[in-house]
């Protein structure tokens, strides 16, 4: 979906003027930006959606500011927008509406990592790659990875449900997430979850705040569940003649049984823009595999011999010897968003998720449709779980419609293949004009009932994931 999506309606000068009164008296003009040229900076995310622009930011540094923040919205009936580090791919942290965006970013404290129990509690700004680091030093691990680590806060992490190269071995951030501390639109604070390893009480309402993309609630501090550190991390790049070989020997490997941490998949047109962005892959490439596997010493060196054998029809099998060619294999996959970014005015990376072994199949179909309608496109991602990143290229701003038809048939043809729209980015702005594409008008009408319950008056974080009024519904 295109960034030309109309806003909806914005609050009422008088609803305005009285949300600015409660502001300055509940939280003081220190943690409250009314100034346009301040506020500019939170229309738009890491998407090509642009929001209304806010009267106010609230810079939340406890939770008590996230409450009165809460408050004063729904006291004021004005709409609010929760966000952290703003790295979103979708519009999840966008302000449709403008009013209230309310910034978590300066949250940011680890408030403990217990060693015995394999926990950490964090609050919601908490820079994810900080977290990493913090949690390795003590030999744990913290596996959900998406991209953006360096820079994605864990607040974002959970309202978004991110993954990441690792999800293939360790699943996504809802496995990790064991309780929240979230609060209602009117500030109301609610605890669900829990601290031990299990807990069944009641209905899993931790399970559902995270991935709701800050409709529901907002977060304050997050506990979350940390594993052993492996080890041991071998990393192995193959390269192939096409993406067709390359997904026999991802069928190779999961038909053995084997579990590598990661198997990251680039197609022609990414190794073309990486190679313009000056890495020296062979030219007669077609498609690489970056695969790392983790565990005992022994048994890592066992996995890398049973990876590399099953990409026997690859051109070559590189394995890294030490972590400063590991950091340099992954600095080059962390860089690619921006290597391709160097390409084209225009991008958008749709996130979408099939079966394994429908991964040539879509890329044959995506082909297609792009040649058919002059759409310039490449295609990376996690082969592992089957999420692809179809990135779409342009130029010229009249070229976007038909980049959304190219979009809309990579959706079509993505459930057709019964996979499904979001494997990690959400649904947001630009995607829910698509969600009945996947779910049925009942799924639909239930969750927008559970939306009325937390929030009977649309006011937290409006206009996302559900079809509304003014877009067009598939």
């Amino acid at each position: 979906m295109s960034s030309t999506l109309s806003a909806l309606p914005p609050p009422t000068a008088a609803a305005r003027d009285k949300a600015l009164r409660l502001l300055e008296r509940a939280l003081g003009p220190s943690k409250v930006v009314t100034d346009p040229d301040a506020c500019v900076a939170f229309v738009r995310d890491e998407s090509e959606a642009e929001g209304a622009l806010p009267f106010a930011v609230v810079r939340a540094e406890s939770s008590a500011d996230i409450m009165a923040a809460l408050a004063v919205a729904r006291e004021a009936q004005v709409p609010i927008t929760p966000r952290a580090a703003g790295t979103g791919r979708t519009g999840g942290a966008v302000p449709r509406s403008g009013g209230i965006v309310l910034a978590t970013l300066g949250m940011n404290q680890i408030k403990e990592i217990d060693r015995r129990e394999m926990l950490a509690v964090v609050e919601p700004g908490v820079v994810l790659g900080d977290l990493h680091g913090a949690v390795e030093a003590e030999g744990l691990f913290y596996p959900p990875d998406p991209n953006s680590a360096e820079s994605c806060a864990l607040g974002g992490n959970v309202a978004e449900n991110a993954g990441g190269p690792r999800a293939f071995k360790y699943g996504v951030t809802r496995e990790y997430v064991l309780g929240v501390e979230a609060f209602l639109i009117g500030g109301q604070r609610v605890t669900p979850g829990r601290r031990t390893v299990k807990g069944v009480t009641g209905y899993d309402v931790t399970a559902l705040l995270v991935g709701s993309e800050g409709t529901l609630a907002v977060f304050g501090d997050i506990t979350l569940r940390l594993v052993p550190k492996p080890p041991a991390v071998m990393t192995l790049l193959a390269l192939f003649s096409d993406v067709r070989a390359a997904s026999v020997a991802v069928a190779n490997m999961t038909g053995a049984g084997l579990v590598p941490r990661c198997i990251e998949l680039l197609d022609s047109h990414t190794l073309e823009a990486m190679r313009a962005a000056g890495n020296d892959f062979r030219q007669e490439a077609g498609a690489l595999l970056l695969i790392e596997v983790d565990g005992e010493p022994g048994e890592t060196e066992v996995q890398a011999e049973r990876v590399g054998n099953a990409c026997d029809g690859a051109l070559e099998v590189l394995v890294a010897q030490d972590a400063g060619q590991r950091e340099k294999l992954w600095s080059a996959r962390r860089e690619m968003s921006r290597a391709v970014r160097k390409l084209t005015r225009f991008k958008l990376s749709e996130d979408v998720v099939v079966p394994r072994e429908q991964i040539p199949e879509l890329l044959d179909r995506v082909a297609q449709s792009c040649d058919a309608l002059g759409v310039r496109h490449l295609t990376y991602g996690h082969a592992g779980d089957g999420n692809l990143h179809v990135n779409f290229l342009w130029d010229h701003e009249h070229e976007a419609p038909t980049v959304e038809r190219a979009i809309e048939q990579l959706f079509r043809d993505v459930i057709a293949l019964r996979g499904t729209l979001s494997g990690e980015h959400g649904i947001g702005v630009l995607k829910a004009p698509y969600l009945p594409l996947e779910q049925s008008s009942e799924l639909i009408g239930l969750q927008r009932d559970i939306k009325r319950v937390f929030d009977p008056g649309g006011l937290l974080n409006p206009g996302k994931i559900f079809p509304g009024a003014g877009h067009r519904a598939c």
